[in-house]
């Protein structure tokens, strides 16, 4: 195994647990800080991947601007679920 087989597999692990610490999470602010995590990686694993302008479009739309919107909307509602 070479070392870039080996980096695909540790941020694969990585994406796995932020996608679930996202859905299990009941606070809905850190729910949306593990869907951005889960944007990120997507985001190098894409570049590691050799497709760079996909990364920057799950950079530009997964991470900045669905967070923000989702922020926007937690603070405008209810911020845990009950």
């Amino acid at each position: 195994m070479n070392w870039l087989t080996i980096v695909v597999v540790i941020l694969s692990i990585v994406l796995i647990i932020a996608a679930v610490f996202a859905v299990y999470q009941k606070d809905l602010l850190l729910a949306v800080i593990g869907t951005s995590a889960v944007s990120v990686v997507l985001s190098v694993l894409f570049y590691i991947l050799q497709a760079p302008d996909v990364a920057l479009t799950e950079a530009a739309i997964g991470v900045a601007l669905t967070t923000i919107i989702f922020v926007i909307t937690i603070k405008k509602t209810k911020r845990f679920e009950e």
